[in-house]
Parts: structure tokens; sequence; C-alpha cells
């Protein structure tokens, strides 16, 4: 088994922080709609600003509120206004499943408005069976 990226948040900035919840993180459903990311699914958090590393479950928001709250024990790893990276993962049972696969990465503003739309992509080349590529499927050119 091979565990990899399936979608990722990149830079999204977080809205809030809620001690006293039951855990987990709570972003906006549209924006988890164009990543992939499903409520109850299990994601990996790192804080830009201080380097810490987390694992929480996501629960959605009220949608268009462009939301990143941390809830519960994640509350303390993160500030408001903090740059976090939010990735969800998959497991694979064979290297060849790669190339089908096709991670949808969202990059942000301040305001967490998506900048980037991007895919990565595994693909075999002359010089490599496993190469690699970013797409960008709107915002800037990869």
């Amino acid at each position: 088994m091979m565990e990899v990226v399936r979608s990722k948040l990149h830079g999204i900035h977080v809205t809030g922080c809620e001690l006293e919840y039951h855990g987990s993180i709570t972003l906006d459903p549209v924006i988890c709609r164009q990543a992939d990311i499903y409520p109850l699914e299990f994601v990996y958090i790192w804080n830009k600003n201080n380097g810490q590393r987390i694992a929480t479950y996501v629960i959605y928001g009220e949608p268009g509120s462009r939301c990143c709250v941390l809830n519960g024990a994640a509350a303390r790893c993160c500030q408001k206004g903090d740059q976090v990276i939010v990735c969800a993962s998959e497991y694979l049972g064979d290297r060849k499943e790669l190339h089908t696969l096709r991670p949808q990465i969202l990059t942000f503003d301040r305001d967490n408005n998506v900048v980037d739309h991007l895919q990565y992509e595994v693909f075999p080349s002359q010089e490599n069976p496993y190469d690699f590529r970013i797409t960008a499927l709107s915002g800037t050119p990869a």
C-alpha cells in the first residue's frame, strides 16, 4: 500500500479557532467540492506559520463562507490568519494506479478566494515510468 495525495488546499487561511468544540476542521463545502474533499474525511493539516502538523476530520460549514475553522484540540495548533495546507490522501494497492490519479490542488488569496486550480499528474515518459507534471485548470499557468 502507498499513501498518496488526492486533494490539497494550499495556503488557505484560518478564519477561526473554536477550542470548545468536539473536534475537526470546518471548511466551506463549495471549496471542498472543487477539491474533492468530503465530510468526515480525515485530512492532514500543516501550518505554514508555525510548522505544526496535525490530522483531523472535515465537517462542512456555511456554503460560500470561505471558512477554515480549527475546532477542539486542533484549535491549539493554529491562530486566526495562519496559512495552512489541508491535504486529503488515498491509499493505492499498486504503483500503476498513480497514472490514473488527478489530484485537485487549490491555492488561495488572503480572503480565501481560490486563485489557482491545479491538477497533478503522474505519467510515463521516455526517461521515467513515473514522471510528473502540474497542469493549471484555472488561474495562473503552472
